[in-house]
């Protein structure tokens, strides 16, 4: 099991990194990214910070340094995720178009047209955006976040039908949000998937972490 999207203290988490390894690592999990808001003010301290943390970490778990893109203008997404690439990043999420936060109309787009891994969070997204997903392979994120979670079904209907790539996530902050790897799965046979469907969702992200180089057998 994976999650591909906490946040530590580098931004608005609650723990620092070791504190995160340890409790994933005594939950389960093989490999976490830790994914911390960032703009240009400061994705390249985010990520060097979660870098260094991911170089000297010598646990079982595999920490894979990632950013969480955050209110950018949407324009600029694209560029922001190569820059987030070049300095380290091997998992760059950006923060979709939720309903509970005043998110830039555009971002879901920009994300998708910039190729990011994962986009994170993306409300009610147009079928046209899920379709463009499924094609340039960035995968939707069903999240167990309180409020972000609230528009789950509709990107797994979407999902299903233009045959988008889906990720199960915490997009922990605190200790309470670090999730047994069975409650998980509950959040996407909540969200509408079958069983089989929730295993696709932990494939995927075994996938997108083959991707960028980090070999983990499932």
């Amino acid at each position: 099991m994976v999650d591909l999207h906490i946040h530590s203290v580098f931004s608005d988490g609650e723990l620092i990194p070791a504190e995160i390894s340890q409790r994933m690592e005594t939950l389960g999990y093989k490999a976490i990214a830790i994914t911390d808001h960032a703009d240009f003010s400061n994705y390249r301290w985010v990520i060097e910070r979660i870098c260094e943390f991911s170089e000297k970490h010598s646990g079982k778990l595999k920490v894979v340094p990632g950013v969480e893109i955050t209110h950018v203008e949407p324009e600029q997404i694209p560029e922001l995720i190569e820059l987030s690439r070049e300095c380290g990043a091997k998992i760059v999420v950006v923060h979709g178009e939720t309903p509970v936060e005043p998110v830039k109309k555009g971002t879901n787009k920009f994300a998708i047209v910039g190729r990011a891994d994962i986009l994170a969070h993306p409300g009610f997204i147009t079928p046209e955006l899920v379709e463009l997903s499924a094609q340039k392979g960035v995968a939707l994120e069903i999240t167990a976040r309180k409020g972000h979670n609230i528009t789950n079904g509709h990107v797994v209907k979407l999902a299903k039908k233009f045959g988008a790539k889906l990720v199960i996530n915490s997009d922990a902050h605190s200790p309470s949000d670090l999730l047994e790897p069975e409650f998980l799965k509950k959040v996407g046979l909540g969200a509408g998937l079958e069983e089989s469907e929730v295993e696709d969702c932990f494939k995927n992200s075994f996938e997108l972490l083959k991707r960028c180089g980090v070999e983990i057998s499932y």
